[in-house]
């Protein structure tokens, strides 16, 4: 890697073996996530040949969820987002939960112990802003009742990661931690103070955002497109995201695509929404293919050897233990087939938000390394997947309206099979 200009070299090899391999996963039928993958792990330390800045993939990385979260809000309203809570919530809970103990129980049964195994569980709780937003938009579910619902469940999963990165350094002293800063003296009335703090925060960012935002940020949009410059508008529309992500972040406390979803939806109602989808859209496609090549950079091929048997539990956990519930929650909901199926196909994966939580673990002292390697692992192969759950998913979902077509179409009476006998008759005859 050029050393003098890593941000150009990681931008321009980046999307170079993204683009080849890419081309080849199409070629062979495989979806082209798989070849971005692909692409970051030949460009990451653990292969031969170039090796490309994993700090600054990381960053673009960033960039990515956040345009991809700033564009899901401008399709979003907080009206849209309110009426899935009543499934979204509890369902992000419980399959946050479930996801927690599972693998928690599998890292004890490991040998270690019950601090580490728990924050081993709790990365793989949380499903990919990208890939779920990606699966979405190319099946054109973002703004289906599903698709609403599984956008809610990442907003509330994102919260419960912000709330889990402040509770993790006060509490890693009592586990046999070894955190750094204030929060090492922290005893727990002073970490109770520390969560109001940060919910208190949470709630006047919404506060401000919701009226004022939704005042100020259109008002600017409809000025800039006065001026009839599509470089300014594009520039208006990107300033904004980023900024209001990142003051978000610092100012409030809460995560850099949370921000960036709030500002989306404060632009909802400006009329300027659709334009301002547009726009941004090139950049959120080309940063979103650096996410995954920067995923790829990170995996190191050697735990697939040494640990076997430990990829595949973890990968388990992921794809059937969090699917199960999913299932479990929107089937209690009492939502249509379609629905559950696609909601778990959707959340069937970890991505940037597992790294994040592995890489607090580790600092703390309460994660050991094989820890994150085991996330990473599982973080690859269910992207990878993904798309297989989907097919799955939508096989499910035709099985089960094809039943309910049936039966409904048999006479009252009539033995089980007489409706398929008669509707092949009839087309015989046709």
């Amino acid at each position: 890697m050029d050393a003098t200009h890593p941000l150009i070299a990681t931008i321009g090899l980046g999307l170079l073996y993204a683009l080849v391999g890419g081309t080849v996963a199409a070629l062979i039928r495989l979806p082209p996530i798989v070849g971005y993958l692909a692409a970051g792990i030949m460009l990451g330390p653990h292969t031969p040949g170039i090796v490309g800045d994993q700090a600054t993939a990381l960053e673009l990385a960033e960039l990515g969820v956040i345009l991809l979260m700033f564009g899901v809000g401008l399709h979003f309203s907080p009206a849209e987002l309110l009426a899935v809570r009543r499934v979204a919530v509890p369902g992000a809970i419980a399959q946050m939960g479930t996801a927690t103990v599972l693998g928690a129980l599998v890292a004890h049964l490991w040998g270690w112990s019950w601090p580490a195994a728990v924050v081993f569980g709790l990365t793989l709780s949380v499903a990919s802003t990208v890939v779920l937003l990606r699966a979405l938009t190319e099946r054109n579910l973002l703004g289906t009742p599903e698709g609403h619902i599984a956008v809610g469940w990442l907003v509330v999963e994102d919260i419960a990661v912000v709330v889990a990165l402040v509770v993790l350094p006060g509490i890693a002293g009592f586990f046999g931690g070894s955190p750094a800063g204030a929060l090492a003296r922290m005893d727990i009335e002073q970490l109770g103070i520390a969560l109001a703090i940060v919910f208190g925060k949470f709630a006047l960012f919404v506060a401000l955002m919701m009226p004022l935002g939704r005042r100020v940020v259109p008002w600017v949009l409809v000025m800039v497109a006065h001026l009839k410059s599509r470089e300014l508008f594009t520039l208006a529309v990107l300033g904004m995201a980023l900024g209001i992500a990142y003051v978000s972040a610092k100012v409030f406390g809460v995560s850099f695509a949370l921000g960036a979803f709030f500002a989306g939806m404060v632009m909802h109602g400006s009329g300027m929404a659709t334009r301002a989808a547009e726009q941004s859209l090139p950049f959120r496609d080309a940063f979103a293919v650096l996410f995954f090549v920067a995923v790829g950079m990170m995996f190191d091929p050697s735990v697939l050897t040494e640990r076997p048997g430990a990829v595949l539990a973890t990968l388990a956990i992921v794809v059937i233990g969090k699917s199960l519930a999913a299932i479990a929650i929107m089937a209690l909901f009492r939502q249509s087939r379609a629905a559950v199926w696609t909601v778990a196909a959707a959340l069937a994966q970890v991505g940037e938000f597992s790294l994040v939580l592995a890489e607090q673990g580790i600092a703390l002292g309460l994660l050991p390394v094989e820890g994150r390697d085991l996330a990473l692992s599982a973080v690859l192969f269910s992207i990878a997947l993904n798309p297989l759950a989907f097919v799955f998913a939508r096989w499910m979902a035709g099985r089960g309206a094809s039943a309910v077509s049936v039966t409904e179409q048999r006479p009252p009476g009539s033995p089980p099979g007489s409706a398929r006998s008669a509707d092949t008759v009839s087309s015989r005859s046709q």
